[in-house]
């Protein structure tokens, strides 16, 4: 097809904040994983599909089951299960506790 660029598993992305290796960043409506370490401003390659660890808010309501919602919290760039001031990003991939740090994320791409 003349008209296909790439598949778009992985997209070079201008990265909103500086990110290492394997933290997620939401850029514009599509959230994605830092492949390589970025600084802010910089072109990157960010993974926009599959199941990450990533850092998660703790307390009340911010854990869940199997497919529960999961939710970008940009304050503290990390993620949580309440939707209120926060973008859906993906699913909980395993059951995580309110107090659990991490969680995995099954992440959709665009949001």
């Amino acid at each position: 097809m003349k008209n296909y660029i790439q598949e778009g598993e992985y997209m070079t992305l201008t990265a909103p904040y500086a990110r290492s290796s394997g933290e997620g960043a939401l850029v514009g409506a599509l959230f994605g994983v830092a492949v390589a370490d970025v600084a802010s401003g910089e072109k990157g390659s960010f993974c926009t599909e599959g199941v990450f660890t990533l850092p998660k808010v703790t307390g009340t309501g911010t854990g869940g089951g199997e497919g529960v919602k999961v939710y970008w919290v940009a304050a503290s760039k990390s993620v949580s299960a309440v939707s209120s001031g926060n973008t859906l990003i993906g699913c909980f991939a395993d059951t995580c506790a309110d107090g659990d740090s991490t969680a995995n994320v099954r992440i959709n791409g665009t949001v």
